[in-house]
């Protein structure tokens, strides 16, 4: 009969626990390092919280129907001429398809600021010339990507918070803490990431974050919940040896469903436009660095922060006061 493939060494005991404090000194040191390099570098925001003019283009066929070739060295002198300010050109996966950036522009006296950035995309567009298709534009004002970027930190917050209280509700506010931590620390270096590689960071990724958020206290939960069961299970069981165990009960379930969701999201980023690409980076590496602190970050604070052994709602020193003054 058949009974399916395993991929996982299930008798296998991973000491997890045991080394512990090499895990937190890695992740404490990836985590410092992405706070100092948000704090000196920064994000790279692109044109959502920027504000400017993005172009997506692409040269048109050749009359033998071979694909066309940008020339980004007269791109640029093109585009520069226009005196426009800062101006960046990146060429994609295929020599035909570039993006241009065009900084957000200063209006003139009385002039409506909106109205300079549109003006500013049609000089690119009667630049670049009939033999260049222009596949997508995004313009975006300044009160706009104010209001954008402002709305990208409250709803990071907000979930953060969200995510808090439900732990708290459904645990206890040890598991709630610790939980937080893993998180913050997955979305800290994920974009320490993008601050060090440069990446355009927009509202594209800010749901990436969210998602990954999700991801992440998801598979924490799980791990979470094998400790509280296990708690029960193991009274005397010494409190690191049965988070080692919960860990490697849940390990078979962390790892492929991370692996599966993996694969799918490199799909994505493979086979994806330009447009998806900073999306499925950032989930990419947050799935990888979500399964990392699922593992071998909340428990190990769990452990640090304390957790009650009694799970019928009193703790042990309550007991003792109750049994004390029962006897008076």
């Amino acid at each position: 009969m058949f009974t399916g493939v395993d991929f996982w060494p299930h008798k296998k005991i991973f000491p997890i626990m045991e080394v512990r404090r090499t895990f937190v000194t890695i992740t404490v040191g990836l985590f410092v390092a992405s706070v100092v390099l948000l704090a000196v570098h920064g994000l790279n925001f692109g044109i959502d919280f920027k504000g400017g003019s993005l172009f997506e283009i692409q040269a048109k066929a050749q009359p033998d129907g071979k694909p066309g070739v940008l020339d980004i060295g007269e791109l640029r002198e093109k585009v520069g001429a226009l005196g426009l300010g800062d101006v960046q050109i990146q060429q994609l996966d295929q020599t035909s398809d570039a993006l241009i950036r065009v900084e957000q522009q200063k209006p003139k006296e009385g002039e409506n600021p909106e109205r300079a950035q549109q003006a500013a995309a049609e000089k690119v567009q009667n630049a670049l010339g009939e033999e260049i298709e222009i596949r997508r534009t995004e313009v975006v004002g300044s009160a706009v990507s104010g209001e954008l970027k402002w709305a990208g930190i409250m709803a990071v917050t907000f979930a953060m918070v969200g995510i808090l209280f439900y732990i708290w509700f459904r645990f206890e506010w040890q598991f709630a803490v610790a939980a937080i931590i893993a998180t913050v620390h997955d979305i800290t270096i994920t974009l320490g990431v993008f601050s060090l590689l440069n990446l355009d960071f927009g509202l594209s990724e800010v749901a990436a974050l969210l998602t990954l958020a999700g991801y992440s206290i998801n598979d924490t939960v799980v791990v979470f919940d094998r400790i509280r069961e296990n708690l029960r299970r193991y009274k005397k069981m010494a409190l690191d040896q049965l988070m080692n165990v919960s860990i490697n009960e849940t390990m078979s379930r962390t790892v492929l469903t991370s692996g599966t969701t993996l694969v799918a999201v490199l799909a994505i980023y493979v086979f994806g436009t330009e447009v998806i690409k900073g999306f499925a980076f950032a989930m990419l590496f947050g799935i990888i660095i979500g399964t990392w602190s699922s593992i071998f970050v909340a428990s190990p604070f769990l452990l640090w922060i304390g957790v009650k052994r009694d799970w019928s709602g009193i703790a042990k020193s309550d007991k003792a006061t109750a049994a004390a003054a029962a006897k008076a």
